[in-house]
């Protein structure tokens, strides 16, 4: 069941992060990242109230401290993230981004984790399809700056992995909390900067409108439900194997980003998704 709801958790992101990259073209970064969890905030509350949880969420210090935590750092790295995706190339901005997951993986690693012999090798396979699908920006001739981006999103990611990973270690309903709390912290961080910047700037261009709201929900739901579906796959299944699953949203985003964008992927980057969905396959037969 945990390869199940990596898996998941990876497509959830993919999609989410192809509809952020879409909308960053046209909207804010922060406006995109603010209103969609703004809109996954509301649904998360509405449905810890309708479990009767409220107050259980805020007496369990050992999800709300690691959810504060990964919605600080995840605010940033989405951020990021999304700001990388508006400049650079949707297709390789992302697998850049996916790196983070060599963190979680070292700390599972180092806890005494002991991947069997086909999960070690497709832990190999499918981080080495991930550097492979970044190989066109790494070769030169690219804009530094989303490359700079990119990296410290998987810093980001790499660390929120680890807090929610965290938070989810007690039971189901530490799942929900740490997820809520989560995006509690990054709305009200991101709001509090919108705020700022409209004190200081006035009004701004790029915010979105009535018509937008759809397609932030999308991003934001999809995104939080990602999270969900990967802080559960932690419960049940190795931190370094479950992390890895989980990091492979960028073969979504990619393959998303050739059909409706149609950008090119070069052979290396088509090389990069095939090693990457071999590395599944010896997860999962491990």
């Amino acid at each position: 069941m945990s390869v199940v709801l990596a898996l998941l958790s990876s497509v959830l992101w993919g999609v989410s992060d192809f509809l952020g990259g879409t909308a960053t073209r046209r909207l804010r970064s922060a406006a995109v990242v603010g209103g969609s969890q703004a809109i996954a905030l509301a649904g998360l509350l509405a449905l810890v109230v309708g479990r009767g949880e409220l107050g259980e969420l805020l007496d369990e210090p050992s999800a709300l401290l690691p959810g504060v935590a990964a919605g600080a750092v995840g605010a940033l790295a989405l951020g990021a993230f999304y700001a990388a995706l508006a400049q650079g190339t949707m297709g390789v901005i992302a697998p850049i981004a996916a790196l983070g997951v060599l963190l979680p993986v070292a700390v599972g690693l180092g806890r005494g984790e002991l991947p069997s012999t086909l999960q070690a090798a497709g832990i190999v396979v499918a981080i080495l399809g991930v550097v492979l699908a970044s190989g066109p920006e790494l070769s030169g001739g690219a804009s530094p700056r989303p490359l700079l981006l990119a990296c410290g999103s998987a810093v980001g990611f790499g660390t929120v992995a680890l807090l929610l990973a965290e938070g989810a270690a007690d039971d189901g309903a530490g799942v929900l909390h740490t997820v809520t709390t989560m995006r509690a912290t990054s709305t009200t961080l991101l709001l509090v900067l919108l705020l700022a910047v409209l004190a200081r700037h006035g009004p701004v261009t790029g915010l979105p409108g009535r018509r937008d709201l759809g397609l932030l929900a999308a991003i934001g739901i999809g995104d939080a439900g990602a999270n969900a579906c990967f802080a559960g796959a932690t419960q049940g299944g190795l931190l370094s194997v479950v992390a890895v699953l989980g990091s492979l949203y960028p073969v979504v985003t990619a393959l998303l980003a050739r059909q409706v964008h149609h950008e090119r992927l070069v052979r290396i980057q088509v090389v990069g998704v095939a090693a990457a969905l071999c590395g599944v396959a010896l997860l999962a037969a491990g």
